[in-house]
């Protein structure tokens, strides 16, 4: 080894590309960031183009490192977190994506995934993936790219095409091809994993006509699974999961019972159900919250699709702020949003409605409804989104949350993390290293090269900045919570009778 040890993590995300050099405290000694093209080819597609997604990750190593006066020889190891379900297939011997990556927001594959309802296959893909027939989910979008890409199908059948989720990608280009791997996060988010047996199922890939010569090994969340080459050389890959899980290990949340919400691009509330997965009955998924050694734990899921997006949406397409910080001092300047509800299915509902045919609504305007009531609606409705899938997760777990861990970039709005405990009854709680996703990434991989001890001795460098308690009273939140399901219900079907 040359000189100090530090863990790189990389944080491939819906919309940037993120390198954290992380110490042996769990401080960030260097980050850097690259912002990459959002693809809208037709209503409800999106796209990223792979090369950029590569580009981004690579450059921002490069930048990172330098920024701390570094080189590869000081990285001990390499944890990777990434946006999960988006969809990747490319050619084995030249690496040349067959398309763009289909992002987890893209809803091209919802007709083909209600006709997989009314086959009447989802009991059977609930009870062997914990999860629900919808687009968002990656063996739609597979499915879609060997039936619409010229010759994808054949290529695939004769093996020569690789599929991945982003993980998948970034490690195939970090070892030049030679390691073709996923870990069981990113496995159990694609429709295609058995999270019991933790492996790929036949009966899955034959209801989505996937040939099996396409999947990536599937490995732990942590331990050592690849060697880097290339922009960086010799360093081991010890850590992958997808972004919430992720974000649910840097928080913490390591006991049974224990919550955390990510606000980003989307919103993602998950609670630790410990070694044994738990069977929703509210539209809620069962998802692998990572596996350490042969330890598996499970978590229960509740995906928002729209939360930070919503506030770039008033920035960029109403043009209502010159910046998303510029938010929460609009929103504040009025006390109520008067009556205004924004309901943000622009996406459609994710849980626990899972309505793809929603669409984004605002209503109860009035000839003096403001921006500023506009601005605090929209606060609002990312807030009553997570207080459904809180409720839903009390009733599925039969734990009564006594508080809810939060990160991600609109965790830093305090006004919303106000209203958001207000609209939830119990305490949000905010730490002082809000890189939780980053961190849970760097915590597995550390943990498998022996950088850092075990779960137990992390979780000494978790620390409260702020928590925030409800000034709600009871009568007042069943009020706001009626009037918010009243809108959603006039927000939900409306592609249908479009």
């Amino acid at each position: 080894m040359a000189g100090p040890q530090y863990v790189l993590a990389l944080d491939q995300g819906t919309t940037s590309s993120r390198a954290l050099v992380i110490d042996a405290s769990g401080t960030v000694v260097s980050v850097a960031q690259r912002s990459f093209p959002q693809i809208f080819p037709q209503p409800g597609w999106v796209e990223h183009c792979p090369r950029e997604i590569w580009s981004s990750q690579s450059g921002v190593v490069t930048e990172a490192l330098a920024g701390a006066d570094l080189t590869e020889r000081n990285i001990a190891a390499i944890g990777i977190t990434n946006q999960r379900e988006t969809t990747i297939l490319w050619d084995r011997e030249t690496g040349e994506p067959v398309y763009n990556a289909i992002v987890w927001q893209d809803r091209r594959t919802a007709e083909f995934c209600d006709a997989i309802r009314a086959r009447g296959d989802a009991p059977m893909i609930q009870a062997k993936t914990g999860l629900l027939p919808d687009a968002y989910f990656s063996a739609s979008k597979l499915n879609w790219l060997l039936n619409n890409i010229e010759g994808a199908r054949q290529r695939a059948n004769a093996g020569k095409l690789a599929f991945g989720t982003v993980d998948t990608w970034l490690i195939w280009k970090l070892t030049q091809g030679e390691t073709h791997i996923t870990d069981v996060t990113n496995a159990s988010r694609t429709m295609l994993f058995n999270i019991h047996t933790l492996e790929w199922d036949e009966e899955l890939l034959k209801v989505f006509d996937i040939p099996a010569s396409v999947l990536p090994q599937v490995v732990a969340s942590s331990g050592r699974c690849a060697v880097t080459k290339g922009i960086l050389d010799g360093i081991p890959i010890a850590g992958i999961a997808g972004d919430q899980q992720a974000a649910l290990f840097g928080q913490m949340c390591s006991s049974p019972g224990m919550a955390k919400c990510t606000f980003g691009t989307g919103a993602f509330m998950l609670l630790n159900t410990g070694k044994k997965p738990v069977t929703s009955k509210n539209q809620l998924l069962t998802t692998i919250a990572w596996q350490i050694g042969k330890r598996v734990e499970y978590a229960l899921e509740g995906s928002m699709l729209m939360a930070g997006a919503v506030v770039q949406w008033l920035r960029d397409e109403l043009q209502m702020i010159r910046s998303s910080a510029e938010i929460e001092a609009l929103a504040a300047s009025v006390p109520t949003s008067n009556g205004i509800v924004l309901v943000p299915a622009f996406a459609g509902l994710g849980a626990p409605h899972w309505d793809q045919y929603a669409r984004g609504s605002i209503v109860g305007m009035t000839r003096g409804t403001t921006r500023a009531h506009i601005a605090r609606a929209a606060l609002e409705g990312i807030a009553l989104q997570v207080a459904d899938v809180l409720e839903a997760m009390q009733l599925d777990s039969g734990l009564a949350l006594s508080q809810l861990r939060v990160d991600g970039g609109a965790s830093a709005n305090n006004l919303l993390m106000q209203i958001q405990a207000d609209v939830l009854g119990i305490s949000v709680v905010r730490p002082k290293n809000a890189e939780s996703t980053a961190m849970g990434a760097a915590y597995l991989a550390g943990i498998a090269v022996g950088y850092w001890k075990d779960a137990e001795s992390i979780g000494k460098q978790w620390q409260i900045d702020r928590v925030f308690e409800p000034a709600m009273d009871a009568a007042e939140r069943r009020r706001v919570r009626s009037i918010w399901h009243r809108a959603v219900d006039r927000a939900r079907d409306w592609e249908l009778h479009a």
